[in-house]
């Protein structure tokens, strides 16, 4: 009885480019910090909200927002170095996430754009984000994706090389900052460790719970496992550190979540 071998598949438009993504990715001087982050606060003002408004409250929207703030008083971890050594800057943080989202008929991460995060409120960038899941694509991206699908890989990779080429039309095209998600794939804590094309990209990890001494009380907190990523070619270690620092504080306050405040 003889066997058959499966035929093989081919990639898809969209992996296809991940691919490439990954792989131009690669070649940057990135360096990755691994931080743990108390979000006990956090998760506690955001169950408080949500059971006095019915709501749910993402805490994605939450992290979007803390960032946003957190480059806007360190805009240089958000700079641009082009290809002739001239280095841009933005005064909007714009932060690229990927959302879930209905394409022709299957649920993808697509990846969809926060404009403005650091003059939103939370319950602003969660309703963008919901709006967006919930939405069907209906722009056809499959077309140009399968076009550039069978382009060389030498000719296709350059699309990543937008960052250097054209530092501005890359931001307007996917946002000045990067976060993206893999909490989602495991429980307790625990860090993932990305190639990026952006000057700054926060990867989201687990959420784990730890004994901590808490005015002479042992108690547990739980802990939120973040990547912050750096293109050590624009940003150097010492003001990597200072906005780490920064946006550890908004978080661990749990800035935007005043029970009080919902809106804008």
């Amino acid at each position: 009885m003889s066997t058959r071998s499966p035929i093989p598949e081919r990639l898809s438009p969209q992996r296809q480019l991940t691919v490439d993504y990954m792989r131009m990715a690669g070649r940057r001087s990135n360096v990755h910090g691994l931080v743990e982050v108390d979000v006990t606060e956090a998760r506690r003002r955001i169950q408080a909200i949500e059971d006095e408004t019915g709501e749910q409250l993402s805490f994605t929207a939450f992290l979007v927002a803390a960032l946003g703030a957190a480059v806007d008083e360190h805009p240089h971890v958000q700079a641009y170095r082009d290809c002739r050594g001239r280095v841009h800057q933005f005064d909007d943080v714009d932060v690229n996430v990927l959302v879930e989202r209905p394409v022709d008929g299957e649920r993808v991460g697509v990846p969809h754009v926060v404009r403005a995060a650091n003059r939103r409120s939370v319950r602003s960038i969660h309703d963008e984000i919901r709006r967006v899941q919930t939405t069907p694509d209906t722009t056809p991206p499959s077309r140009w994706r399968s076009l550039a699908s069978r382009l060389p890989g030498v000719v296709r990779r350059q699309l990543w090389r937008l960052p250097q080429l054209f530092p501005r039309q890359w931001t307007q095209l996917a946002g000045t900052v990067a976060v993206t998600s893999v909490g989602m794939f495991g429980t307790g804590n625990g860090w993932a460790i990305s190639p990026t094309n952006y000057t700054l990209q926060l990867t989201v990890g687990g959420i784990g719970t730890k004994p901590h001494i808490v005015d002479g009380e042992l108690t547990t907190r739980e802990y939120l496992s973040l990547t912050v990523t750096f293109d050590h070619d624009v940003v150097d270690g010492a003001p990597a550190a200072r906005f780490v620092q920064r946006l550890t504080e908004h978080v661990e306050a749990a800035r935007g979540l005043d029970e009080r405040h919902r809106e804008e």
